[in-house]
Protein backbone atom coordinates (compact mmCIF):
# COMPACT_ATOMS: atom_id res chain seq x y z
CA UNK A 1 0.00 0.00 0.00
CA UNK A 2 1.14 3.92 0.32
CA UNK A 3 1.50 5.51 3.29
CA UNK A 4 1.72 9.23 3.55
CA UNK A 5 2.98 10.36 7.01
CA UNK A 6 2.49 14.38 7.71
CA UNK A 7 3.79 14.84 4.05
CA UNK A 8 4.59 18.88 3.83
CA UNK A 9 5.95 20.96 0.89
CA UNK A 10 6.88 24.20 0.52
CA UNK A 11 8.14 26.20 -2.51
CA UNK A 12 9.92 29.92 -1.88
CA UNK A 13 7.78 29.91 1.79
CA UNK A 14 4.31 28.87 0.27
CA UNK A 15 2.65 25.37 1.62
CA UNK A 16 1.56 23.22 -1.24
CA UNK A 17 0.79 20.28 1.08
CA UNK A 18 0.37 20.62 4.40
CA UNK A 19 0.73 17.84 7.15
CA UNK A 20 -1.40 15.46 4.87
CA UNK A 21 -1.50 12.29 5.97
CA UNK A 22 -3.48 9.03 4.39
CA UNK A 23 -3.03 5.42 3.53
CA UNK A 24 -3.76 3.58 0.02
CA UNK A 25 -5.19 0.54 0.33
CA UNK A 26 -4.54 -3.14 -1.58
CA UNK A 27 -8.00 -3.84 -3.05
CA UNK A 28 -9.57 -0.26 -3.38
CA UNK A 29 -9.10 2.32 -6.22
CA UNK A 30 -8.78 4.79 -4.17
CA UNK A 31 -9.63 8.19 -5.84
CA UNK A 32 -7.75 11.35 -5.29
CA UNK A 33 -9.58 14.68 -5.40
CA UNK A 34 -9.79 18.24 -4.93
CA UNK A 35 -9.28 21.62 -7.13
CA UNK A 36 -6.99 23.00 -8.90
CA UNK A 37 -3.81 24.27 -7.24
CA UNK A 38 -4.70 21.83 -4.44
CA UNK A 39 -1.59 20.15 -4.27
CA UNK A 40 -2.70 16.86 -5.99
CA UNK A 41 0.32 16.46 -8.48
CA UNK A 42 2.77 17.62 -5.54
CA UNK A 43 1.66 14.70 -3.40
CA UNK A 44 2.05 12.35 -6.42
CA UNK A 45 5.60 14.11 -7.20
CA UNK A 46 6.48 13.27 -3.44
CA UNK A 47 5.46 9.73 -3.37
CA UNK A 48 7.31 9.10 -6.05
CA UNK A 49 10.47 10.30 -5.52
CA UNK A 50 10.40 13.52 -7.98
CA UNK A 51 10.10 16.36 -5.30
CA UNK A 52 12.00 16.43 -2.07
CA UNK A 53 9.37 16.91 0.86
CA UNK A 54 10.13 19.89 3.56
CA UNK A 55 8.86 17.75 6.00
CA UNK A 56 6.81 14.23 6.45
CA UNK A 57 7.23 10.94 4.34
CA UNK A 58 5.26 8.38 1.64
CA UNK A 59 6.88 4.86 2.02
CA UNK A 60 5.41 2.12 -0.68
CA UNK A 61 4.46 -1.36 0.33
CA UNK A 62 3.67 -0.62 3.52
CA UNK A 63 1.55 -4.44 3.77
CA UNK A 64 5.00 -6.21 3.19
CA UNK A 65 7.35 -7.94 6.32
CA UNK A 66 9.66 -5.17 6.34
CA UNK A 67 7.18 -2.19 5.88
CA UNK A 68 7.25 0.40 3.54
CA UNK A 69 10.24 2.82 1.77
CA UNK A 70 10.81 5.42 0.26
CA UNK A 71 10.33 5.28 -3.12
CA UNK A 72 14.13 6.11 -4.14
CA UNK A 73 14.86 3.16 -1.67
CA UNK A 74 13.10 0.71 -4.28
CA UNK A 75 15.69 -1.37 -5.92
CA UNK A 76 13.54 -2.11 -9.51
CA UNK A 77 10.71 0.61 -9.04
CA UNK A 78 8.64 -0.61 -12.05
CA UNK A 79 8.60 -4.38 -10.55
CA UNK A 80 6.18 -2.15 -7.02
CA UNK A 81 4.85 1.60 -8.45
CA UNK A 82 3.54 2.03 -11.90
CA UNK A 83 2.74 4.95 -12.19
CA UNK A 84 1.31 7.57 -15.12
CA UNK A 85 1.59 11.37 -14.61
CA UNK A 86 2.40 13.46 -17.88
CA UNK A 87 1.20 11.87 -21.14
CA UNK A 88 3.44 14.23 -23.05
CA UNK A 89 6.87 13.20 -21.18
CA UNK A 90 7.88 10.79 -23.78
CA UNK A 91 11.01 11.12 -26.50
CA UNK A 92 8.59 11.49 -29.55
CA UNK A 93 11.52 9.92 -31.82
CA UNK A 94 10.62 6.54 -30.20
CA UNK A 95 8.27 3.91 -31.42
CA UNK A 96 5.85 2.68 -28.87
CA UNK A 97 7.51 -0.10 -28.61
CA UNK A 98 11.18 0.89 -27.99
CA UNK A 99 10.07 3.30 -25.55
CA UNK A 100 8.75 0.43 -23.30
CA UNK A 101 11.72 -2.16 -23.84
CA UNK A 102 14.31 0.70 -22.85
CA UNK A 103 11.95 1.11 -20.06
CA UNK A 104 11.65 -3.01 -19.27
CA UNK A 105 15.28 -3.06 -19.41
CA UNK A 106 16.18 -0.24 -16.61
CA UNK A 107 14.39 -2.37 -14.00
CA UNK A 108 15.70 -6.18 -15.32
CA UNK A 109 12.23 -7.00 -17.01
CA UNK A 110 11.65 -9.19 -20.35
CA UNK A 111 11.33 -7.76 -23.83
CA UNK A 112 8.23 -9.86 -24.27
CA UNK A 113 6.77 -7.76 -21.60
CA UNK A 114 6.61 -4.55 -24.07
CA UNK A 115 4.27 -6.55 -26.32
CA UNK A 116 2.27 -7.32 -23.82
CA UNK A 117 0.98 -4.02 -21.81
CA UNK A 118 0.67 -2.48 -25.30
CA UNK A 119 -1.59 -5.49 -26.67
CA UNK A 120 -3.32 -4.91 -22.57
CA UNK A 121 -3.89 -0.92 -23.43
CA UNK A 122 -5.11 -1.39 -27.34
CA UNK A 123 -1.75 0.03 -28.75
CA UNK A 124 -0.83 -3.61 -30.23
CA UNK A 125 -1.52 -2.21 -34.18
CA UNK A 126 0.47 0.96 -33.44
CA UNK A 127 3.28 -0.57 -31.68
CA UNK A 128 6.17 0.10 -34.33
CA UNK A 129 4.85 3.68 -35.08
CA UNK A 130 6.88 7.10 -33.80
CA UNK A 131 5.35 8.34 -30.65
CA UNK A 132 5.44 11.75 -32.32
CA UNK A 133 2.48 10.90 -34.01
CA UNK A 134 0.46 10.12 -31.24
CA UNK A 135 -2.62 11.38 -30.24
CA UNK A 136 -3.63 12.59 -26.37
CA UNK A 137 -5.55 9.98 -26.14
CA UNK A 138 -2.79 7.79 -27.79
CA UNK A 139 -0.26 9.10 -25.59
CA UNK A 140 -2.18 8.56 -22.39
CA UNK A 141 -2.29 4.39 -23.10
CA UNK A 142 0.97 4.43 -23.42
CA UNK A 143 1.83 5.74 -20.64
CA UNK A 144 -0.73 3.32 -18.68
CA UNK A 145 1.09 0.48 -20.44
CA UNK A 146 4.29 2.05 -19.07
CA UNK A 147 2.28 1.60 -15.62
CA UNK A 148 1.72 -1.66 -15.78
CA UNK A 149 4.92 -2.96 -17.57
CA UNK A 150 6.39 -4.41 -14.48
CA UNK A 151 3.19 -5.74 -12.84
CA UNK A 152 3.24 -3.79 -10.20
CA UNK A 153 1.22 -3.97 -6.67
CA UNK A 154 0.50 -0.13 -6.67
CA UNK A 155 -0.89 2.19 -9.32
CA UNK A 156 -0.80 5.49 -9.33
CA UNK A 157 -2.17 7.52 -11.91
CA UNK A 158 -2.73 11.48 -12.58
CA UNK A 159 -6.17 12.09 -14.55
CA UNK A 160 -5.29 9.04 -16.68
CA UNK A 161 -8.58 9.80 -19.08
CA UNK A 162 -7.21 12.82 -20.12
CA UNK A 163 -8.35 13.10 -24.37
CA UNK A 164 -9.63 9.36 -24.53
CA UNK A 165 -12.74 8.83 -26.20
CA UNK A 166 -15.92 7.12 -24.39
CA UNK A 167 -14.20 3.50 -25.04
CA UNK A 168 -10.87 4.50 -23.58
CA UNK A 169 -12.64 5.93 -20.46
CA UNK A 170 -13.96 2.92 -20.41
CA UNK A 171 -11.47 0.85 -20.66
CA UNK A 172 -9.39 2.94 -17.75
CA UNK A 173 -12.59 2.50 -15.22
CA UNK A 174 -12.87 -1.19 -16.43
CA UNK A 175 -8.83 -1.72 -16.02
CA UNK A 176 -8.58 -0.01 -12.80
CA UNK A 177 -11.68 -1.79 -11.01
CA UNK A 178 -9.61 -5.17 -11.95
CA UNK A 179 -6.79 -4.18 -10.84
CA UNK A 180 -7.99 -3.16 -7.19
CA UNK A 181 -9.94 -6.49 -7.56
CA UNK A 182 -6.48 -8.66 -8.07
CA UNK A 183 -5.24 -7.20 -4.57
CA UNK A 184 -3.56 -3.91 -5.52
CA UNK A 185 -3.62 -0.10 -4.73
CA UNK A 186 -4.99 1.65 -7.19
CA UNK A 187 -4.78 5.94 -6.36
CA UNK A 188 -6.39 7.78 -9.15
CA UNK A 189 -6.75 11.65 -9.53
CA UNK A 190 -8.97 13.02 -11.69
CA UNK A 191 -11.54 16.11 -11.90
CA UNK A 192 -13.86 14.03 -13.98
CA UNK A 193 -16.66 13.87 -10.86
CA UNK A 194 -18.60 11.19 -12.79
CA UNK A 195 -15.71 8.60 -13.39
CA UNK A 196 -14.72 8.98 -10.18
CA UNK A 197 -18.51 7.85 -9.17
CA UNK A 198 -18.24 4.90 -11.13
CA UNK A 199 -14.85 3.87 -10.27
CA UNK A 200 -13.66 5.04 -6.84
CA UNK A 201 -14.37 2.72 -3.70
CA UNK A 202 -12.57 5.01 -1.23
CA UNK A 203 -11.95 9.19 -1.29
CA UNK A 204 -9.22 11.32 -0.23
CA UNK A 205 -10.16 15.04 -0.90
CA UNK A 206 -7.69 17.75 -0.10
CA UNK A 207 -7.92 21.45 -0.72
CA UNK A 208 -5.08 24.28 -0.10
CA UNK A 209 -2.76 21.21 0.55
CA UNK A 210 -4.64 20.01 3.20
CA UNK A 211 -7.12 16.74 4.10
CA UNK A 212 -10.46 17.57 4.02
CA UNK A 213 -11.52 14.16 4.04
CA UNK A 214 -11.04 10.26 3.65
CA UNK A 215 -14.35 8.35 3.68
CA UNK A 216 -15.36 5.52 1.67
CA UNK A 217 -17.33 6.77 -1.49
CA UNK A 218 -20.96 6.23 -0.45
CA UNK A 219 -20.12 7.47 2.65
CA UNK A 220 -18.71 10.74 1.32
CA UNK A 221 -21.91 11.57 -0.84
CA UNK A 222 -23.84 10.40 2.47
CA UNK A 223 -22.67 12.80 4.33
CA UNK A 224 -21.81 16.26 2.40
CA UNK A 225 -24.41 15.71 -0.52
CA UNK A 226 -27.23 17.35 0.38
CA UNK A 227 -30.57 14.74 -0.09
CA UNK A 228 -34.27 16.61 -0.98
CA UNK A 229 -37.92 15.59 -2.05
CA UNK A 230 -38.70 16.41 -5.82
CA UNK A 231 -42.25 16.92 -5.90
CA UNK A 232 -45.23 17.29 -8.65
CA UNK A 233 -48.46 17.52 -8.73
CA UNK A 234 -51.90 17.14 -11.39
CA UNK A 235 -52.78 20.66 -10.67
CA UNK A 236 -49.21 22.69 -11.07
CA UNK A 237 -50.99 25.81 -9.98
CA UNK A 238 -53.00 24.47 -6.63
CA UNK A 239 -48.62 23.25 -5.92
CA UNK A 240 -47.21 26.98 -6.35
CA UNK A 241 -50.34 28.12 -4.37
CA UNK A 242 -49.41 25.92 -1.46
CA UNK A 243 -46.08 25.98 -1.43
CA UNK A 244 -46.06 29.58 -1.64
CA UNK A 245 -48.79 30.48 1.07
CA UNK A 246 -48.64 29.86 4.56
CA UNK A 247 -48.58 26.11 4.85
CA UNK A 248 -44.79 26.59 3.57
CA UNK A 249 -43.78 28.96 6.02
CA UNK A 250 -44.48 26.43 8.55
CA UNK A 251 -41.91 24.36 7.04
CA UNK A 252 -39.58 26.66 6.39
CA UNK A 253 -39.84 27.12 10.92
CA UNK A 254 -38.16 24.13 10.90
CA UNK A 255 -35.49 24.65 9.47
CA UNK A 256 -37.11 23.03 5.97
CA UNK A 257 -36.35 24.91 2.55
CA UNK A 258 -38.96 24.75 -1.03
CA UNK A 259 -37.82 25.53 -4.09
CA UNK A 260 -39.49 25.63 -7.83
CA UNK A 261 -36.87 24.03 -9.95
CA UNK A 262 -38.99 24.72 -13.22
CA UNK A 263 -42.76 25.20 -14.38
CA UNK A 264 -44.23 22.21 -12.51
CA UNK A 265 -41.63 20.81 -9.81
CA UNK A 266 -40.53 22.27 -6.62
CA UNK A 267 -37.86 20.47 -4.38
CA UNK A 268 -38.33 20.27 -0.92
CA UNK A 269 -34.61 19.63 1.70
CA UNK A 270 -34.78 19.34 5.24
CA UNK A 271 -38.19 17.02 6.09
CA UNK A 272 -39.18 13.66 5.21
CA UNK A 273 -41.59 12.66 2.03
CA UNK A 274 -44.33 11.77 4.41
CA UNK A 275 -44.43 14.95 5.60
CA UNK A 276 -44.51 16.62 2.11
CA UNK A 277 -47.33 13.74 1.35
CA UNK A 278 -49.69 14.68 4.62
CA UNK A 279 -49.28 18.68 3.59
CA UNK A 280 -50.95 18.20 0.31
CA UNK A 281 -53.73 15.87 1.59
CA UNK A 282 -54.69 18.12 4.06
CA UNK A 283 -54.95 21.31 1.19
CA UNK A 284 -56.04 18.93 -1.36
CA UNK A 285 -53.52 18.08 -3.73
CA UNK A 286 -53.20 15.50 -5.81
CA UNK A 287 -49.54 14.63 -6.09
CA UNK A 288 -48.49 12.29 -8.88
CA UNK A 289 -44.70 12.88 -7.82
CA UNK A 290 -42.69 12.34 -4.83
CA UNK A 291 -39.32 11.09 -5.28
CA UNK A 292 -36.28 11.44 -2.86
CA UNK A 293 -33.17 12.52 -4.74
CA UNK A 294 -29.30 12.78 -3.38
CA UNK A 295 -26.86 15.11 -4.88
CA UNK A 296 -24.51 13.60 -7.34
CA UNK A 297 -20.42 13.34 -6.38
CA UNK A 298 -19.70 16.27 -7.94
CA UNK A 299 -22.09 18.45 -6.10
CA UNK A 300 -21.37 17.11 -2.71
CA UNK A 301 -17.19 17.92 -3.85
CA UNK A 302 -18.27 21.32 -4.79
CA UNK A 303 -20.48 21.96 -1.70
CA UNK A 304 -17.87 20.80 0.38
CA UNK A 305 -14.72 22.43 -1.49
CA UNK A 306 -16.27 25.52 -2.07
CA UNK A 307 -14.06 27.69 0.50
CA UNK A 308 -10.73 25.84 -0.60
CA UNK A 309 -11.00 26.70 -4.36
CA UNK A 310 -7.89 28.52 -4.97
CA UNK A 311 -8.27 29.77 -8.67
CA UNK A 312 -12.20 31.00 -9.24
CA UNK A 313 -13.05 32.12 -12.19
CA UNK A 314 -15.68 34.87 -13.05
CA UNK A 315 -18.65 35.19 -14.95
CA UNK A 316 -18.12 36.50 -18.32
CA UNK A 317 -20.40 39.71 -17.72
CA UNK A 318 -18.09 40.38 -14.54
CA UNK A 319 -15.27 40.05 -17.35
Amino acid sequence: MIEIQGLTKEYAGKRVVDDLSFTVRPGVVTGFLGPNGAGKSTTMRLVLGLERPTAGRALIGGDAPAGGRPYAELTQPLRQVGALLDAHALHGGRTARGHLRWLAASNGLPERRADEVLAQAGLADAATRRIRGFSLGMRQRLGVAAALLGDPPVLILDEPVNGLDPEGIRWIRTLLRELAAEGRAVLVSSHLMSEMALTADHLVVIGRGRLLADAPATGFIERHGRPRVRVRAVDATKLGALFGGDAVHRLAADGVSVSQVDGEAWEVSGTEPERIAALAAEHGVVLYEIAVQQDSLEEAFMRMTADSVEYRAGSAATA
